[in-house]
């Protein structure tokens, strides 16, 4: 299915090698790179709970990227695995609820914020969908990867947000709550349109 997306999803390995050779020969592995994504934005997320949104945006960029190594280190390494695929999906998954949850508890600890609350959970249900439509869309067969707003944007957003500070992270949540909803329409249509085409090919 054909893709189109705000940023690259894929980093060269011309960059990533001289990253991974490394850890790959001292025995990092796929899986310990994408639990030290988790507790770093799990770091991020108490970090945005206590007001440090400078710090919790930086520390969010960091970790997040740890996303793009431990497949490539799984390449390297040929530990590529259909678990841990879904191991680095679910924790992906956290990842962003763990720094949403923080802010979550910033704004209802500082009162009077009620329009960034319901931003937050709108941004973090529309996030989940739109992973969570990519995941049934797999399971019919379908390699779903079209995504105007996907994981790599909606970390860029939230992260870019947090480092400039207070003033625009209510407008990135506003932008994150439209577009991650977006997305899921967007992938839901084209699931629909490509299975359509499967019926109709079927039928002749």
């Amino acid at each position: 299915m054909p893709s189109f997306t705000l940023v690259p999803h894929k980093v060269s390995t011309r960059l990533t090698d001289p990253i991974v050779s490394p850890l790959a020969a001292i025995g990092v592995t796929p899986n310990m790179v994408s639990v030290a994504g988790i507790l770093g934005n799990v770091g991020a997320g108490a970090l945005a709970g206590g007001g440090h949104f400078l710090w919790a945006g930086l520390t969010m960029l960091v970790f997040s990227a740890l996303d793009l190594l431990d497949g490539a280190i799984a390449r390297k390494t040929g530990t590529v695995t259909r678990f841990g695929g879904v191991f680095d999906s679910v924790l992906d998954r956290m990842s962003e609820a763990a720094v949403l949850g923080g802010l979550l508890f910033h704004y209802t600890q500082t009162g009077g914020n009620t329009e960034e609350i319901v931003l937050i959970y709108a941004g973090a249900v529309g996030s989940i969908l739109v992973s969570y439509v990519r995941a049934r869309a797999q399971a019919e067969g379908i390699d779903m990867r079209e995504g105007l707003f996907t994981r790599a944007e909606r970390v860029l957003l939230l992260a870019g947000a947090l480092i400039i500070g207070h003033g625009v992270v209510r407008w990135a949540l506003w932008i994150l709550a439209v577009l991650s909803h977006v997305t899921v329409i967007q992938r839901v249509l084209a699931v629909r349109r490509e299975l359509a085409n499967d019926d109709a090919s079927r039928d002749r």
